[in-house]
């Protein structure tokens, strides 16, 4: 009788085979697909695409696990990392959309104490497209007090501002989630998981933050591959903008995730720039219900969302940026497709959700082979496939 060890380990020495939905039309996207797990160290990942309503790619293969002994399926969850600032993104702008707010209103109209610090500028459309001023946090935090709402968005609000709001933009790497997920839990007195699984669920949409400890047998394992000096960093001695960044991913220790990505606390928490965990069959669908006039968000409101609302160099990305409010537009240096409209977000590894106007295609892409960079070959090989189809 072999031993179990053994067939693990030659069950590991290739993927399982791709499987799943793929119209004729777009066999470019399979074949991208498959040679992302032969040629680009892929290890577990979905796609989706639906096109004009209607799924025309949903594919999955790889394994859930770093020993390679589970297969990914088509219920397999993963953090998808920052493609959840789209989604909480998307909860305050319904709030717009309902009264509740205005997207010039500053942030203290719905959230009092935040107006310390030299923070009572900021409005919701500052928040929205990086220019708040609180990518870090001042206050020196632990890993516990990242499991406790309440203990965050109050050090958040305390937290002087690091520019004057509206006069500059930095990546709110980790802070967004806590920023905009209060100013969702202001104005509509739930907490921004809940708001999301209702939105999510009326589009039959597998996504979650906060996941209920009943769902995460079903989680695959973060395969966390920073490069080299890329891991966790000291912010204490830097200084100026070089603390503001290192604090933004590491204060408290564990913000960005490492060391805390496959642990149960980290599922289980809410943060929502960061761990919404969900398929790429929910990312798809809810970008596909976006492109449905009127269903989430009104035509007008979402095209303001979409359109570049702040642009220009990034200290925390390192280089020329684009912001929508909580959208990312389509830019040459991260093109979301050929087409001028398409707007979405990626996450930290190459997870990606995004939706195309003009073609009426919404796309859908997550994975457990995490380099910590948006951008990946193995995504964009996906979308230009997609776009040869």
């Amino acid at each position: 009788m072999p031993d179990p060890s053994d067939t693990a380990r030659e069950r590991g020495s290739s993927p399982p085979p791709v499987h799943g939905l793929c119209e004729p039309r777009f066999s470019g996207v399979r074949e991208a697909f498959e040679a992302n797990f032969r040629e680009r160290g892929e290890v577990g990942a979905a796609v989706c695409v639906i096109v004009d309503g209607r799924v025309v790619v949903d594919l999955v293969g790889g394994f859930a696990d770093a020993a390679r002994t589970r297969e990914w399926r088509p219920d397999t969850l993963v953090d998808l990392y920052s493609v959840g600032k789209s989604l909480v993104a998307l909860l305050a702008l319904r709030s717009v959309a309902r009264g509740a707010i205005a997207l010039d209103d500053p942030v203290a109209a719905a959230w009092p104490e935040f107006a310390a610090g030299g923070k009572s500028t900021a409005t919701l459309r500052h928040a929205l497209c990086h220019r708040a001023g609180v990518p870090a946090i001042r206050e020196r935090l632990a890993d516990l007090d990242l499991f406790d709402w309440d203990r965050m968005t109050a050090a958040l609000a305390a937290t002087e501002a690091w520019w004057e709001p509206g006069t500059r933009h930095a990546y709110h790497t980790n802070t967004y989630g806590h920023l905009v997920g209060e100013i969702v839990r202001r104005t509509t007195g739930a907490m921004p998981g809940g708001v999301l699984r209702e939105v999510a669920s009326g589009c039959d949409a597998d996504l979650w933050c906060g996941l209920p400890d009943a769902e995460a047998q079903r989680c695959a394992e973060v395969i966390w591959d920073p490069p080299p000096g890329r891991d966790r960093i000291d912010p204490w001695p830097l200084s100026g903008d070089a603390r503001m960044i290192a604090l933004g991913y590491f204060n408290p220790p564990g913000y960005s995730s490492v060391g805390l990505a496959n642990d149960p606390r980290w599922r289980r928490a809410q943060v929502p720039s960061t761990n919404t965990h969900g398929t790429a069959t929910g990312i798809a669908r809810l970008y596909a219900a976006l492109l449905e006039p009127g269903r989430l968000l009104p035509a007008s409101l979402l095209a303001e969302a979409t359109r570049t609302q702040s642009e220009g160099f990034c200290p925390v990305l390192g280089e020329e940026v684009a912001f929508g409010l909580g959208f990312v537009p389509t830019t040459a240096r991260r093109p979301l497709g050929p087409n001028p409209r398409s707007f979405g977000h990626y996450g930290t590894g190459g997870a990606l959700g995004f939706a195309d106007p003009d073609a009426g295609v919404a796309f859908g892409y997550a994975m457990n082979h995490v380099i910590p960079r948006w951008q990946s070959t193995r995504n964009r090989s996906l979308v230009e496939a997609l776009y040869r189809c």
